[in-house]
């Protein structure tokens, strides 16, 4: 099998120390097949560029307007307007705009050029018992360019993690497994119907995955968002925690207090955040759910 030499990529952050073990430098995939209304990273929903405009930035001084090729933004009074059915994303006007209140997000780049950033702090890696998470987004819609990177961070001697909501067809998740040295597996609801209408997407599969690859005996750490109204009721964190206490090979489990840190790109990108009026759990609620986890035997840390 071929693999893929490129994909689409959001950013790469350095030195993260919330996504595994020791220091880390995490490549954020675009694209993900679920649209979790609680998303802190609404850019990493589409796989293909978009468009990110910081309004409080711009200084309204006309460079975009001249720069457009394709006569899609227009200055209105005070307003600037973009037309969405006429901009190609081709990144022109984010060129000229010397406030940064335009930018394109989402770039196609090569596995060398993104082990090349990599590479860099392997000695931190080191030190730390760290190295690259791949995260996004969910890493798994972009099969061949993932595989092509953990082959890469093996021949390395890099270990490696994966932020996954499991929504894949087994085959492609247990093709990439063998170099993964840690899943960080994304759960949120157990029931059905209301996974389907808080993250669009059913979640038998994403439960069928995370058993098999239990089964298999991979390295996996849950990791369970707390989102107050949403999934921090007693029913789900008790069935929640019944099930992964049956699964073959237990994973320890990290929950995650819900933050509004990701609110503000949604306007960026021109879009409405579901949740405005939801607040963080408090320190209490977070050590009570932690408490009913604990009772079914499971190791549980509260964070990253």
């Amino acid at each position: 099998m071929t693999l893929s030499n490129t994909g689409v990529i959001f950013d790469i952050e350095k030195f993260s120390i919330h996504d595994g073990p020791g220091i880390r430098t995490t490549v954020f995939f675009k694209g993900c097949p679920l649209s979790c209304q609680w998303c802190h990273n609404p850019e990493s929903q589409a796989l293909e560029r978009e468009r990110w405009f910081w309004e409080r930035r711009c200084i309204r001084c006309g460079a975009c307007v001249e720069a457009c090729a394709h006569g899609a933004i227009s200055l209105s009074g005070d307003s600037i307007i973009t037309n969405d059915a006429v901009c190609v994303v081709c990144g022109d006007c984010a060129q000229v705009c010397q406030a940064e209140a335009r930018e394109i997000v989402g770039r196609r780049v090569t596995v060398a050029e993104v082990m090349a950033e990599v590479e860099k702090d392997i000695v931190f890696y080191d030190e730390s018992g760290g190295g690259v998470t791949f995260s996004g987004g969910e890493p798994l819609m972009q099969p061949d360019f993932l595989r092509a990177l953990l082959q890469s961070c093996k021949e390395k001697e890099i270990r490696t993690a994966m932020d996954t909501s499991g929504l894949a067809a087994w085959k492609t998740l247990q093709s990439v497994s063998e170099n993964v040295d840690l899943f960080l597996y994304d759960l949120k609801l157990m029931d059905d119907e209301k996974h389907r209408r808080f993250t669009g997407v059913s979640n038998k599969l994403i439960l069928s995955n995370l058993r098999a690859l239990a089964s298999q005996g991979s390295a996996i750490t849950v990791r369970v968002p707390i989102i107050p109204g949403v999934n921090d009721d007693d029913e789900n964190i008790s069935r929640l925690g019944e099930f992964v206490a049956s699964l073959p090979r237990v994973p320890s489990i990290s929950i995650l207090p819900y933050h509004t840190a990701g609110a503000d790109k949604y306007a960026r990108l021109n879009k409405t955040y579901a949740l405005p009026q939801t607040q963080s759990p408090s320190d209490e609620r977070m050590a009570e759910i932690a408490a009913v986890l604990q009772d079914f035997g499971l190791t549980v840390r509260v964070g990253g």
